[in-house]
């Protein structure tokens, strides 16, 4: 999804207002490739910004539930949540136990704030239907699948609710809010 890079979600909090957090629950799905290969990313990228990540598997609500639980007990810690289909499928926990656990979250998808969590950064999905759209465009007029360029996510989309910050006890910077692409309240 981020195309060998680190996850725009790091960056993002790290330089924008969360820099007090030392500690980062990175919440994904084990048995996903995608996932797995972003995971080695975030353990890379940590030493520069000083930070300490934490992988946390999210196989089923037991897991994600004891793995949340105890990251918890630490001081300044925050989660990073990937969006494979089984953490999407457990998103209602994942946010609850992030609420109820004081852990600022940020999300690689939208849905996950309009549910109640803190924030999301991640490839606008609307764009990347269109893109799509076009592709099935140039199949459908003749052209071989094979022969079209794999193309990497272009638009990225941050959503923050203000809402779930407060719950947090949190004030998001203003610089971080003038950046969002939707704010919500």
């Amino acid at each position: 999804m981020y195309c060998g890079q680190v996850p725009p979600q790091y960056s993002e909090t790290r330089r924008r207002g969360f820099n007090h957090h030392r500690r980062l629950c990175s919440a994904k799905q084990t048995n996903n490739h995608t996932e797995a290969h972003l995971s080695k990313q975030d353990q890379g990228a940590a030493p520069s910004l000083r930070v300490e990540v934490t992988p946390l598997g999210a196989r089923d609500a037991g897991e994600i539930e004891s793995g949340i639980a105890a990251f918890a007990r630490g001081a300044n810690g925050g989660l990073i949540v990937l969006g494979s289909p089984v953490v999407l499928g457990h998103r209602d926990l994942i946010i609850r136990l992030a609420v109820q656990h004081r852990l600022p979250a940020v999300y690689t998808t939208r849905i996950f704030v309009t549910d109640g969590g803190l924030m999301s950064y991640g490839p606008d999905r609307i764009d990347l239907y269109r893109r799509a759209a076009g592709y099935v465009d140039r199949i459908l007029k003749g052209e071989k699948p094979a022969d079209l360029p794999v193309q990497a996510p272009t638009r990225y989309q941050l959503v923050i609710s203000l809402k779930t910050a407060k719950a947090l006890g949190l004030d998001i910077p203003a610089s971080l809010l003038a950046r969002a692409d939707e704010v919500i309240e």
